[in-house]
């Protein structure tokens, strides 16, 4: 079995996932949300997988070197906090690996620094990838600088689970690392970087792609042997949805899925749906009104005065496409809120079929957290179903590890 390491776990979507392929074992959790007093996401993974003293409800800062020392990890994973890259804050109020929950990347630094696991798998919104605005790529280049002078190599992927027959578009990185030493990085170190990325390397044979990157974005390659301050103070550049990072060299592609069959929104609702759901004639004017098309004129407070304008949204949710992106907000009247149609009118999607987008099984949230919260972690969740392939992926990989005292070709 593969030791884990879960970190920000949240209800425990890795855990979910990755127990799924029935080859790894979490052998210590932690979740800690401190602009919180009660600690709904902790209590529902506890209530999961028990309560005890390896499932950790304390902030990350606090746990000792001793305690991190002592942890049995193979695998480090973490859908470490977004919040500060959300596509929910505009470019101008982003605050990248500087804002509060920026700097705990830092923390699972620490970790690696003091562990040494053999892989990391870590996910966020592709946001990342261009944060912050005044100076683009700089954070998510600091990330790989930072596992470069770890010993590890990088690639990563931005994935839409609905392109890979999830029944949601959702668009999340997942950055994938792995030791220097390790049998995968052995195996793989002289297969070029096209190759890694559209056939042979970590995501593609699991997500696979075209053959060839977006015409629309040229593909390039980035040395990057500066010290982390450096990268910190002058770094600008272009991550594209896809690359790979080996001892500072980088190179970066636009890949084009082969998508596979569509999982449509109809098949995730629920029958008999209670009436607590359904909207009044008012609140289904106000979202025909928040999801139309409009163009609004605006002052700025500087006195600049402007035309703020918004295309329209669907209104109700086409059940024949996956669903869109759910966000915190769900189950609100708020513009990025679902809405469907059924015999009995329009409502919101019930805290089950939000469940479901995200793959988890019915009623895992509920576990006595209030429904705003049940919509709330969801909307923080990531999908199972991709956390499942890239598990199975790294057991495959795991195998590798006979290469280095064999020298098979395996």
């Amino acid at each position: 079995m593969i030791k884990v390491v879960e970190l920000f776990a949240g209800v425990g979507g890795f855990r979910v996932g990755l127990e799924g392929t029935e080859c790894f074992e979490v052998t210590w959790a932690n979740q800690w949300e401190p602009s919180k007093k009660a600690q709904e996401a902790f209590e529902c993974y506890i209530e999961h997988y028990g309560k005890h003293a390896n499932h950790v409800n304390k902030d990350i800062a606090s746990i000792t070197k001793k305690e991190i020392k002592n942890l049995d990890a193979d695998l480090i994973v973490g859908g470490f906090p977004c919040q500060d890259y959300s596509v929910a804050r505009s470019l101008s109020g982003e605050k990248g690996i500087q804002g509060k929950k920026g700097v705990l990347f830092w923390e699972i630094e620490r970790f690696l620094n003091i562990q040494r696991p053999k892989y990391v798998l870590l996910e966020n919104v592709d946001r990342l990838l261009k944060s912050p605005s005044s100076q683009r790529g700089r954070d998510f280049a600091v990330m790989l600088t930072t596992f470069r002078d770890l010993g590890y190599s990088v690639e990563w992927r931005v994935i839409n689970a609905a392109e890979y027959s999830e029944p949601q578009r959702r668009r999340r990185v997942f950055i994938f690392a792995y030791k220097d030493d390790t049998g995968y990085s052995i195996k793989t170190n002289d297969i070029d970087e096209k190759q890694m990325l559209h056939e042979r390397g970590f995501f593609a044979p699991v997500f696979p792609v075209q053959g060839k990157p977006s015409k629309k974005h040229t593909a390039k390659y980035i040395d990057m042997n500066d010290h982390i301050l450096d990268v910190s103070d002058y770094f600008t550049a272009q991550f594209w949805n896809s690359g790979i990072m080996r001892k500072g060299k980088i190179y970066t592609a636009q890949l084009l899925p082969i998508e596979q069959y569509q999982t449509p929104l109809r098949s995730i609702l629920e029958d008999n749906v209670d009436n607590k759901y359904y909207l009044s004639k008012k609140e289904i004017e106000k979202f025909k009104y928040l999801k139309g098309a409009k163009k609004i004129n605006r002052t700025a407070a500087s006195g600049y005065q402007y035309t703020f304008s918004e295309g329209g949204m669907a209104f109700p949710e086409s059940f024949d496409k996956p669903g869109r992106t759910m966000l915190t907000s769900e189950g609100t009247i708020n513009r990025s809120t679902h809405v469907v149609e059924d015999t009995k009118g329009y409502r919101f999607l019930t805290p089950i079929e939000c469940e479901r987008l995200n793959g988890f099984p019915d009623n895992w949230t509920n576990t006595g957290m209030s429904e705003r919260m049940r919509y709330f972690c969801m909307g923080n969740a990531l999908v199972v179903g991709l956390v499942k392939k890239i598990g199975q992926r790294i057991n495959e990989i795991d195998s590798y590890k006979y290469s280095i005292v064999n020298q098979s070709t395996q």
